[in-house]
Parts: C-alpha cells; structure tokens; sequence
C-alpha cells in the first residue's frame, strides 16, 4: 500500500511541475499576447484614443 502511495506522490508533484515551470508561463503569455492584439487590431478599426 505504501508503494501505491509514494507512486501517487510522486505523479502529483510531476503534474505540480508541469503546471507551475510549463503551463503557466505559456498560458500568461498567451494571455498578454490575445489583449495586446485585440488592442492592436482595435485601434486599426477605430484609431487610437482621442482621435475622434
């Protein structure tokens, strides 16, 4: 029973590894990147604040 336990220890803190170096990182990046485009591609439909 202890061997399923340190198994199960073990595939968590990969899966926490996984999570906090890789997915993330590229989630956040990902993130900033679609706000900046939506940013971007609005102002070239509108022009840029106070233009108006």
């Amino acid at each position: 029973m202890s061997i399923d336990k340190e198994k199960e220890k073990s595939l968590e803190f990969k899966i926490f590894i996984f999570l906090t170096v890789f997915l993330a990182p590229i989630l956040s990046a990902l993130l900033v990147s679609a706000l900046g485009f939506s940013i971007w591609f609005s102002q070239i439909l509108t022009g840029p604040p106070g233009a108006g």
